[in-house]
C-alpha cells in the first residue's frame, strides 16, 4: 500500500509530499511528476516516482496498487479539458482497486466558470464507486501574495470583486489538511467545504498591505469587464483572464467565504493568517 499524489512536483503537490514524510516512511509514499528531474530530491529522500501525465493515459499503467491511497490534485491546463485529464486517474483508480481516491476540487458554493471542471470531475469521482473525498479548497493566500510586484509598483490593489470577501488560507494549510485525510481514518465518501477562519475584504487587504510596507496603498474596484481587459493586456490568455475575473465576480456574492471551519479541524490548528502571508511574501 501506498500514499500517492500526483502532481507532486507543484506547488500544493510538493507541499503535501513534505507534509506526509513528517509521519509517513519515505518508502511508502509515490510522488507521480512528469518531469523526474524536478523530483530528484524527493527520490533522494526515499520518495517513489512514477512518471506519467494526465495527456497520456497509458502513462498510468501499473501507477496505482490496490489498497492505495490517492491524492488527485487538479490539473492547471485550463486549455486541455481537464475533466478529461482527470477522469485519466479515476480510470486509473477504479482498474487497481484504489482504497480512497481524494480530489482537490472547488467551495461547493462557486459558480464561476472556474467551478466547471471541478464539478464535472466530482460527478464523474461519484460515479466510479471508488470510496471518495472531496476536498473542496478554498482561495489560496499566494494567490495575491505571490504577485505583489504590480501591487507595490502602482500602490494599489485592482479587483472587481466590490465588497465581497475571502476565506483564503495558505498552500501550506490545504496540503496539511490533505495529509491529514491521506494519513486518517474514517474520511470515505466525505466532502469537506476549506477555507481559512478569517474572512477579509480587498480594503482590508489593501490597509494591511499599507501597514506593512509603510506605504499608502489603495483599494481600486473596478468592473469585471475592466479587470478581464486588464489581465488580457498583461499578458494572460483571452479565456484564462475571463474565468479569473469571473472569480472576483463571486467573490463580491461571498460565494468565497467558507464557514465551515473544516479546514482548523482537518489539521488541528488555526489556519494560516493573511498577514503572516503578506509578511513572508514582503521579506521574499
Amino acid at each position: 500500500m501506498s500514499i500517492v499524489v500526483t502532481g507532486a512536483t507543484g506547488h500544493l503537490g510538493r507541499l503535501v509530499v513534505e507534509k506526509l514524510l513528517e509521519t509517513v516512511p519515505a518508502e511508502q509514499i509515490t510522488a507521480v511528476v512528469r518531469d523526474e528531474a524536478k523530483a530528484a530530491d524527493l527520490a533522494a529522500r526515499g520518495v517513489r516516482l512514477a512518471v506519467a501525465d494526465y495527456n497520456a493515459p497509458a502513462t498510468f499503467d501499473g501507477v496505482l496498487a490496490a489498497g492505495d491511497k490517492v491524492l488527485l490534485i487538479s490539473g492547471n491546463e485550463f486549455d486541455k479539458g481537464r475533466p478529461g485529464q482527470h477522469q485519466v486517474v479515476i480510470d486509473a483508480a477504479k482498474a487497481a482497486g484504489v482504497a480512497l481516491l481524494a480530489y482537490t476540487s472547488a467551495p461547493g458554493a462557486l459558480t464561476a466558470a472556474l467551478a466547471d471542471d471541478h464539478r464535472a470531475t466530482e460527478k464523474a469521482l461519484l460515479a466510479s464507486g471508488l470510496p471518495w473525498v472531496l476536498l473542496r479548497n478554498g482561495w489560496y493566500h499566494e494567490n495575491y501574495t505571490e504577485n505583489l510586484a504590480p501591487v507595490l509598483e502602482h500602490d494599489a490593489v485592482l479587483a472587481a470583486a466590490g465588497d465581497g470577501r475571502v476565506s483564503s488560507a495558505s498552500r501550506a494549510d490545504y496540503a496539511a489538511a490533505a495529509a491529514a485525510v491521506l494519513t486518517g481514518e474514517g474520511h470515505e465518501n466525505a466532502t469537506y467545504e476549506l477555507g481559512g477562519d478569517e474572512a477579509w475584504s480587498f480594503a482590508e487587504y489593501a490597509a494591511e498591505l499599507s501597514r506593512q510596507t509603510g506605504r499608502t496603498i489603495a483599494y481600486n474596484a473596478v468592473s469585471v469587464e475592466a479587470l478581464a481587459g486588464i489581465l488580457a493586456g498583461a499578458g494572460v490568455p483571452g479565456p484564462l483572464a475571463a474565468i479569473l475575473a469571473g472569480v472576483d465576480a463571486s467573490i463580491e456574492k461571498g460565494e468565497l467565504v467558507v464557514s465551515s471551519g473544516d479546514l482548523s479541524r482537518l489539521t488541528g490548528r488555526p489556519t494560516t493568517p493573511l498577514s503572516e502571508a503578506i509578511a513572508v511574501a514582503l521579506k521574499g
